[in-house]
């Protein structure tokens, strides 16, 4: 047991105690945004706040080390701590990676507070929405798939917004949306989506370092509570082919660090968008390095599936594939919802890790700023019917069609190794082309079906 602790740790024992808390994660993420750790008990809080509990990297996907390195050690934030709304003898802390006494340079999260800082001493607080978009399934033995909706209702060719869908999976939704408020996270809408046993749920949004440590424990709570129901909740971003995808759109603004004025909200805008100077100087840095922040925001080859034109059965796929911006028009990768203040990128997907999202996202907004780059005119019109001439006299590109094609573009860029520094920047180029070499090696059942008996 702990025999000394200052009075802050104290206090946070005394609070987790009285609540029933009896073990604790002390979590950090991997490559993927997955939250791993060790579990500690409470007696033993004040050493797992200074970083007793440690970790060999090279068991984990991107935690570059080899197995000789030193271990790296988490090193908890004592305001993310959360008690697990389903387990509540559990408590789940949002963790730093540290190596020798220093922040380890490869850790996700350290990777997004090196470039807040970054935004800090500029005068900005980054502020982060992410429209949570997933599918609940079960597992089916009796569908070519092997999983099916929770649903047993027919199909609809367009199942958005749809009530009855709805009503058929309120019990876990219940559970789900619950927690959230009980967290204080501010649900204030939630939906069938236009997918078979899609969903989402929309929440407030937060400084970005509380926003991607929130959507980290999402995944892991809404997974969870699925599996409580007899069903599975899936980031994966396409797991139908005909139908739309799953995305985590990065709703993001400035705020000035003294007021917390949103710097990116003007109702003069001559643009007509209501959006600031200083945030069209942001779009043009994102747009800039749109194809690299592609590879971490759209990270798995899934991702690619989603980005398509045509696809879903009730139509277009929602899902952007021009780098260009506009106003409140899904047809652009960068919109400006109605309202303006703030800037959402469509191309980020639910399988993301939210925090080296971030990171490259607002590093390469700020860049723009910097610079006083300006995007030109936002697009209004239908980005979707545009002929290949039209956009090449825009000078608009597609976004990557693969994901080999959005690492050659991040390898190429020189801001995505500044902001990852050398060792994820590597870990993550070794790992993702790795990936897409195995998918191109195999053998799926469409080519088996296609030319097996064909020549």
């Amino acid at each position: 047991m702990d025999t000394a602790t200052d009075p802050a740790t104290n206090e946070l024992s005394n609070r987790l105690k009285g609540e029933g808390v009896k073990y604790m994660f002390a979590s950090y993420v991997d490559l993927h945004g997955v939250s791993k750790g060790k579990v500690v008990p409470i007696d033993h809080l004040g050493r797992m706040m200074s970083g007793s509990e440690l970790c060999t990297g090279a068991a984990l996907d991107g935690v570059p080390q080899d197995v000789s390195d030193e271990e790296v050690a988490s090193h908890p934030d004592a305001g993310s701590a959360i008690v697990l709304p389903w387990r509540k003898d559990t408590a789940w802390f949002a963790s730093d990676l540290w190596l020798k006494g220093a922040p380890f340079e490869a850790c996700s999260r350290n990777i997004l507070k090196r470039v807040l800082a970054k935004a800090s001493s500029m005068g900005f607080t980054f502020n982060l929405g992410m429209e949570a978009e997933f599918f609940v399934l079960k597992d089916d033995p009796a569908d070519p798939l092997g999983y099916a909706p929770v649903s047993d209702r027919k199909h609809l060719a367009k199942p958005a917004y749809d009530v009855a869908r709805m009503l058929d999976n309120m019990d876990w939704m219940n559970e789900l949306v619950t927690a959230m408020n009980d967290l204080g996270w501010d649900v204030y809408s939630f939906d069938h989506e236009d997918g078979i046993g899609q969903f989402e749920v929309d929440f407030r949004y937060f400084d970005a370092l509380s926003m991607s440590d929130r959507y980290v424990f999402f995944r892991m709570m809404a997974h969870e509570i699925a599996r409580k129901h007899g069903a599975f909740a899936t980031f994966m971003p396409k797991p139908y082919v005909d139908r739309a995808g799953s995305g985590a759109h990065f709703n993001m603004s400035l705020a000035d660090i003294k007021t917390g004025k949103n710097l990116f909200s003007d109702a003069a805008d001559p643009r007509g968008c209501g959006l600031s100077k200083l945030g069209y100087q942001f779009i043009a840095g994102v747009l800039a390095h749109l194809p690299a922040i592609c590879a971490v925001v759209a990270p798995t080859v899934n991702s690619y599936k989603r980005l398509v034109l045509k696809g879903s059965m009730s139509g277009f796929t929602w899902a952007p594939i021009w780098g260009c911006y506009g106003n409140n028009n899904r047809t652009n990768t960068l919109r400006i919802p109605l309202g303006g203040g703030r800037v959402e990128l469509r191309a980020a997907d639910s399988s993301c890790n939210p925090y080296l999202g971030a990171a490259l996202v607002l590093a390469a907004g700020l860049e723009g700023i910097a610079a006083g780059a300006d995007p030109g005119d936002p697009h209004t019109e239908n980005m979707y019917l545009k002929s290949p001439e039209e956009l090449a006299a825009l000078g608009i590109k597609r976004l990557p069609q693969t994901l080999g094609d959005a690492l050659e573009a991040f390898a190429a860029d020189p801001l995505a190794k500044s902001v990852f520094g050398d060792g994820m920047f590597q870990a993550w180029l070794d790992y993702k082309s790795e990936e897409w070499i195995s998918y191109l090696n195999h053998v799926s059942d469409w080519e088996r079906t296609r030319y097996l008996k064909f020549f």
